[in-house]
């Protein structure tokens, strides 16, 4: 799918960190951007920039997804490119000092990155599904959701993380073959360790150790690179069902 000054984008978490990266991108290009974020100053703020439209949405919740999405087609259009970036990772251990996982704190987790997703995902085909093709081969739409390498490379403290992004990366093939039929392809991401706000906040040296952990280029990805990447699945139109490792050949120790 090429991108054009027709092509709406819809991006989840699109406020700041990879989803902001992904919403700058897109404007770049020419497209249309809507945002999804709690943050509402700054999902504010960031539409204003790009010329687009915000919605402040809770992805965990279904309903406030659909007004999310009522109140961006009005503005912009149907999406044909929808990018879930929503995410949190607080860190708590299966068990600590004879205390269990939190549950709720779990629940919360698996509510906001797993469920989230689906919640945006399946909203976003549903209306994809009704539009007319864009391409020859009959391309409605673009999907584009977020694991993580935790999902395979889970550290210590990362379980409800992880089990998240496990089930981000589980959804991926079957979804893409529940929508083969109406034209809409799936694809996801696993970066690796990237300079988000929450790491780019790390002191210096800590940031410096974290990337020295990388391969090659043994530094922290630029989420420059996580947009760049969305962009070439939304245009190459054979990429489907896969998810792909952005990390720089990084493999996560335990700790």
């Amino acid at each position: 799918m090429q991108i054009t000054e027709n092509t709406v984008v819809t991006v989840s978490g699109g406020a700041s960190g990879l989803g902001g990266a992904v919403a700058e991108a897109f404007a770049a290009a020419g497209a249309k951007v809507g945002i999804f974020d709690l943050n509402e100053e700054a999902g504010q703020a960031m539409a204003e920039k790009l010329g687009g439209a915000f919605a402040k949405v809770d992805v965990s919740d279904p309903a406030s997804v659909a007004e999310g999405f009522k109140t961006l087609r009005a503005a912009l259009g149907q999406e044909r490119v929808m990018v879930n970036c929503a995410g949190i990772a607080p860190a708590a251990k299966t068990q600590s000092k004879g205390e269990p996982h939190d549950a709720g704190l779990y629940a919360k987790v698996i509510g906001v990155n797993m469920i989230g997703t689906f919640n945006c995902a399946s909203q976003a085909a549903a209306g994809m599904a009704m539009a007319d093709p864009v391409t020859d081969d009959g391309e409605r739409g673009v999907i584009v959701n977020t694991a993580s390498i935790a999902a395979m490379d889970g550290q210590v403290g990362q379980l409800a993380y992880a089990s998240s992004k496990g089930g981000v990366v589980g959804m991926t093939l079957p979804m893409a073959r529940d929508l083969m039929r109406d034209g809409i392809r799936v694809m996801a991401i696993a970066p690796g360790i990237f300079k988000t706000p929450m790491v780019a906040g790390l002191p210096q040296e800590v940031q410096d150790s974290l990337g020295a952990q990388v391969p090659f280029p043994s530094r922290l990805g630029d989420p420059a690179e996580f947009a760049g990447m969305v962009r070439h699945i939304v245009e190459n139109s054979f990429l489907n069902g896969e998810v792909i490792r952005l990390d720089g050949a990084v493999r996560m120790a335990p700790r």
